[in-house]
């Protein structure tokens, strides 16, 4: 089933001076299945958080519609499932973290006596328990986020919509959102996120969506979108000149007798290998290395690598003229 159901929504917003608009979204489609984690993708502009916003109903879109759980987005019922992290959430920062989440208890709905278990759960859970008592106002960035993640899932949602949510984390922060996220569509839960961070996303996504200028440039099954594009091969040998191979390759590195040769076509894969014991060499590795969502997500956007300067040849200064 469809858990959220975006079709042609378009919103544009006054530029400055209120001298015209901008479109920011130009006919998005999208559709979030039950139990996936799904990655919102793009450059900065593209309409990523403007897409997040429209979808919890922050932000009405001037055509199309949103659903979620086959309900309108206005549909008291439907939001009461859903959990939401904003970009630059911004909270009142005299609160402790335990009094910031029994607040949100509270709005959510939770009776008395499960309280008090619930918000020291979620504490628990984004590694906060021992800061419980401490202001937010004395949080770093990191735990700001932490304690939103915390917020955002208070109610235990069935559809939680991040955006940005590994923004400012360090390396076991990052770590631990994501297997937050993976426990959740563990649970069945469904996450919908947006990233810069694009090893996170390969790393958890189910599916992916990559907006480009206000719309959807490519979207699917990220192992269906990177499986089978294959870049190259790369292959590590032993006690074998690459210059004696007879197979079409290109020379990585070299330490001592140890070689690295990189091959483009799966066509000569065992011409290598057959051209390596014909040298009475060895195969140490064998490596394919496919299509990463980073070179998918710059094809899409259009990304063309500036060209190097060339560097012009140092003028040889004139040669004085011999006397006598």
């Amino acid at each position: 089933m469809a858990v959220l159901e975006i079709s042609g929504i378009s919103k544009s917003f006054t530029t400055h001076l209120s001298l015209g608009r901008t479109r920011v979204l130009n006919g998005v489609d999208l559709t979030v299945e039950a139990g996936e984690v799904f990655g919102l993708l793009g450059a900065n502009g593209a309409g990523k958080t403007t897409t997040l916003k429209t979808a919890v109903g922050l932000l009405r879109p001037e055509q199309g519609s949103v659903r979620l759980f086959g309900m309108p987005i206005t549909d008291v019922r439907a939001r009461a499932r859903l959990g939401f992290l904003p970009e630059q959430p911004y909270f009142y920062d005299y609160l402790t973290g335990r009094e910031f989440l029994d607040f949100y208890a509270r709005l959510c709905g939770i009776a008395p006596s499960r309280r008090a278990a619930r918000v020291a759960e979620m504490l628990a859970r984004v590694g906060l328990e021992d800061r419980a008592d401490r202001p937010l106002r004395k949080f770093s960035k990191g735990m700001v986020q932490r304690v939103g993640l915390a917020q955002a899932l208070i109610n235990e949602p069935d559809l939680v919509i991040l955006d940005e949510p590994m923004s400012g984390l360090d390396p076991i922060g990052r770590r631990e959102f994501r297997d937050i996220i993976l426990e959740l569509r563990r649970h069945g839960k469904t996450v919908l996120f947006s990233s810069h961070i694009l090893a996170d996303a390969e790393a958890i996504c189910d599916r992916v969506a990559i907006l480009r200028g206000g719309k959807v440039a490519a979207c699917g099954r990220l192992d269906s979108m990177l499986s089978d594009r294959v870049r190259f091969w790369e292959a590590t040998l032993s006690r074998v000149d690459p210059a004696a191979l007879g197979v079409p390759h290109e020379k990585v590195w070299q330490r001592g007798e140890r070689v690295a040769v990189r091959i483009q076509s799966a066509d000569h894969v065992d011409a290598l290998i057959e051209e390596v014991r014909r040298l009475g060499g060895t195969l140490r590795s064998l490596v394919r290395h496919r299509r990463t969502l980073e070179d998918l997500f710059l094809g899409e956007v259009g990304y063309e690598a500036p060209e190097k300067p060339k560097t012009p040849a140092p003028e040889m200064p004139p040669i004085p003229e011999r006397r006598g």
